[in-house]
């Protein structure tokens, strides 16, 4: 039986799901017996769902781990992993990653451009000049499916979707798939820690801030602390960077490429 928790201590220590595979700060459900953990919207997948890149079928869920057949996501054309739910059409083997099948909105909006970008799912039509994403200033493969606004020619990655009302160059997080990792994560929370004088707000890392105050490691697309006051940006991932409240080693809740917390369920 799988229970609904939320332990965390902190509000930026979190947990990664199982099932869709990404980071959560948020409710989840765990198993007592097993720590299976899964976030709230993967603990109510549809059986079946409709989805405007595939309109003449049903797509209907699918434990990955069942199916012995190589299952390419439509998506973003990578392998879907063995662990985890995807969806399937039984009529003619069209695959979606769970993740790009329910998280990605059909439009979006750019502060900067009056017009709603809509999700493409093929190259745009008579489209002449390269493909570039508008948020991290990288190259984009068409063939993937993106964000694109046909008055403007504007394009936006997928992964990088979530950081356009903020201005965030710099991030990009595609090496999950076409959604970001941190699409399920809350931002915003606020920290006092004895090493910097301001508070500090719970941000993801962009390239523009550079190398953590602490260790030095670099902190695009990375979950940091960052000093709205003084562009100070000390991270995570030195265990003397932060204050926790009761415990002195940090446990890498996640991974240890993006953060280390304190975590205890």
């Amino acid at each position: 039986m799988l229970v609904l928790f939320l332990k965390h201590k902190e509000f930026y220590e979190g947990f990664r799901c199982d099932s869709c595979h990404l980071h959560c700060n948020g409710f989840g459900y765990v198993c007592s017996q097993c720590d299976y953990r899964i976030d709230v919207n993967c603990g109510f997948i549809p059986e079946q769902i409709t989805h405007e890149a595939h309109m003449n079928h049903l797509l209907y869920r699918l434990d990955a781990s069942t199916n012995l057949s190589k299952m390419e996501c439509q998506a973003w054309h990578a392998m879907i992993g063995t662990s985890g739910i995807c969806f399937r059409c039984n009529d003619c083997d069209f695959y979606l990653d769970s993740r790009c099948a329910l998280h990605l909105p059909r439009t979006i909006r750019h502060k900067y451009d009056k017009h709603s970008l809509k999700l493409s799912y093929t190259p745009i039509e008579n489209h002449k000049s390269k493909y570039f994403c508008e948020v991290c200033e990288e190259d984009l493969n068409p063939d993937n499916w993106f964000y694109h606004c046909l008055e403007c020619s504007q394009s936006i990655h997928s992964a990088c979707a979530p950081f356009i009302l903020k201005s965030e160059q710099g991030v990009n997080t595609e090496d999950v798939g076409g959604v970001s990792m941190f699409v399920n994560m809350k931002f915003g929370g606020v920290k006092e820690i004895k090493h910097h004088k301001h508070p500090l707000s719970f941000f993801v890392g962009t390239k523009s801030d550079g190398d953590c105050s602490f260790c030095g490691n670099k902190l695009q697309s990375k979950l940091i602390f960052k000093c709205l006051q003084c562009d100070e940006s000390p991270s995570f991932e030195n265990k003397n960077s932060v204050d926790t409240p009761s415990n002195d080693s940090l446990i890498d809740a996640f991974d240890n490429s993006y953060l280390s917390v304190t975590f205890d369920f």
